[in-house]
C-alpha cells in the first residue's frame, strides 16, 4: 500500500485515483457495459455513472448506445484516453525502475519470487475471474 501511495504521489496527474482506475479498466475490458464496470470496480452503478461522465467530458472515454436497446450503454477508451494512460504508466515505470535499480542482485532475486506469489494471489481475487467452490 505504501508503494502504491508513492507511485500515485510521484505520478503527477489531474485524474483522481478512482478516475484513473476506471479509465484503466475501460481500456482493459472495453467496450464494457456500465453495470459490468461497476462490478469490476466494486462500486455502485451511480458511482460509475458519475466517474464515466467526468471521463467522457474530458474526452477520455466514449459511450455507445446499443442499436437494439437504448438503455444498454458500453464505454470504451478514446485515443486521448489511451494516450493519458500511457503517459501515467510511463511515469510510474520510470519512478519504480529508479527504485529497483537501488536493489542488490540478491534482493532482485528475492523480489522475483515474491512477485510470482503476489500475481497468483491477485488472480484469485480479480472480479473478472469466477471463483468456483
Amino acid at each position: 500500500m505504501r508503494l502504491a501511495r508513492h507511485l500515485r504521489r510521484h505520478t503527477v496527474t489531474d485524474l483522481t485515483p478512482a478516475q484513473f482506475s476506471v479509465l484503466a479498466r475501460v481500456a482493459e475490458f472495453g467496450p464494457v457495459g456500465l453495470g459490468r464496470l461497476a462490478e469490476i470496480e466494486v462500486v455502485k452503478p451511480p458511482t460509475i455513472t458519475r466517474i464515466v461522465a467526468v471521463l467522457e467530458a474530458r474526452g477520455l472515454v466514449q459511450r455507445e448506445e446499443s442499436d437494439s436497446d437504448r438503455r444498454k450503454v458500453t464505454v470504451s477508451a478514446t485515443s486521448e484516453g489511451w494516450h493519458v494512460l500511457a503517459r501515467i504508466r510511463a511515469r510510474r515505470d520510470t519512478f519504480l525502475a529508479a527504485r529497483l535499480a537501488e536493489l542488490s542482485p540478491a534482493e532482485i532475486r528475492r523480489l522475483n519470487g515474491v512477485v510470482t506469489i503476489l500475481e497468483r494471489l491477485a488472480e484469485q481475487v480479480r472480479p473478472d475471474v469466477e471463483v468456483t467452490e
